[in-house]
């Protein structure tokens, strides 16, 4: 079993809130943890039973009434389930009642999170980290808030990066050591998402144009989303097309990225960024292997930023720092492809590249971007496919990829 960070985070919200979610894409390893936490202590159910789904369905009151404490996997089959829990933890307010997990993000439905608020605390457990993989925790971000050189180790580079971006975080498809296989593998897991996932989440009046959504969505990973341009390919007009992909979004498959903003600068774009939220998934959708990144460089590019995204989204999940993610674009196309926002408002910029190359350029959205936030302005890090840490100016460095999982 792979070491999982968040663990810490998700015991400290135990011991002093009264319900906890553990809430990711599935297969990401939530189920794994949830029981390895409640041991032989806690009952548990999953809705992934048809008969315990019947139950949770047909009398959520009832279901929750027999219960002291409890783990509850795959809650959002029934989120009925949840106005009962609220009942339940309201009458009895002791630490750690519930333990749930759940494959969609409940908390866009207002009607959860209207009940729920004040009671529950929401922890994301993204497929593994590298990091987790490694068996070695990182503090990339603390060490970039706190203005240090993240440390090194041993670097990853070349084909052996290429092999780690594109395998992605998911156990199961890691267990896969042949690439066709692995990508069978993503291939099947997202078909019996849409099969079996997306009702649970909304009303879809053409479920059967959700694939070929998502595989459009997957040529656009990386840009700036333009729901109309997305749209057109399938007929769709730009509102159905945003109304599809935030179903995507709450089952943790894509992510929007909004732009960061600051008053100091006027002329900044509005619009989002798309990223899917596994390397590994996005490579499957764009048939990307080792061997097409050797023929065409190219095509790694979206992919590497993808997974850097990932990564540093793992990562917070148990740093000490607790921040926002946005990027920065301008309308000179001066730009930043993640920028980190703790709550005192200091910002790292990070930018992320596919060569073995850093020039003085490449830091011009982080310079930017330094403007901008003056005093604030913690850290701008290029991140490249190198093993050597390179300063380019006051609190700007370029750093190795692996850096990422390599920093304590």
């Amino acid at each position: 079993m792979y070491p999982r960070f968040a663990r810490t985070r998700i015991t400290e919200a135990l011991s002093d809130t009264r319900v906890v979610m553990i809430a990711g894409p599935r297969q990401s390893g939530k189920t794994t943890l949830a029981m390895d936490l409640a041991g032989d202590d806690l009952p548990y159910l999953t809705l992934d039973d048809a008969t315990v789904l019947r139950a949770a369905q047909d009398d959520p009151v009832g279901f929750i009434r027999g219960l002291d404490r409890a783990v509850i996997d795959e809650v959002q089959r029934a989120p009925d389930l949840l106005l009962a829990i609220k009942a339940a933890v309201d009458n009895d307010q002791t630490p750690g009642r519930f333990l749930l997990t759940g494959s969609a993000n409940l908390m866009t439905l207002p009607k959860v999170a209207d009940s729920l608020a004040g009671r529950m605390d929401v922890i994301r457990l993204l497929p593994l980290a590298q990091a987790e993989i490694e068996a070695q925790q990182s503090r990339f971000i603390d060490t970039a808030f706190a203005g240090r050189v993240p440390t090194t180790g041993t670097p990853v580079l070349g084909p052996d990066l290429v092999d780690r971006v594109l395998a992605g975080g998911y156990p199961e498809a890691l267990r896969r050591p042949q690439w066709p296989r692995r990508q069978d593998w993503y291939h099947s897991y997202l078909d019996a998402i849409v099969q079996r996932d997306v009702r649970d989440v909304a009303q879809i009046e053409q479920v059967a144009l959700m694939p070929r959504l998502l595989s459009v969505l997957a040529e656009h990973s990386g840009q700036l989303v333009n729901y109309s341009r997305v749209g057109s390919a399938l007929g769709l007009n730009h509102v159905t097309t945003q109304k599809y992909m935030r179903v995507f979004e709450a089952l943790y498959l894509v992510h929007s990225l909004q732009p960061w903003f600051n008053n100091r600068l006027k002329r900044m774009t509005k619009s989002p960024k798309l990223h899917f939220l596994d390397a590994g998934l996005l490579a499957a959708m764009r048939d990307v292997s080792p061997d097409v990144v050797a023929r065409d460089r190219s095509v790694f590019g979206p992919i590497l930023e993808t997974f850097v995204f990932s990564e540093l989204r793992k990562i917070a999940s148990w740093s000490d720092q607790r921040c926002t993610f946005s990027h920065f674009r301008d309308k000179d196309r001066n730009e930043v492809d993640i920028v980190l926002e703790s709550r005192k408002g200091e910002v790292v910029g990070i930018e992320v590249k596919a060569s073995a190359t850093v020039t003085s350029a490449d830091f011009s959205g982080l310079r930017k971007l330094a403007g901008a936030c003056r005093s604030k302005f913690a850290q701008g890090l290029v991140l490249y496919d190198h093993d050597q840490v390179v300063p380019f100016g006051e609190n700007l460095f370029a750093v190795p990829i692996s850096s990422l999982w390599h920093s304590t």
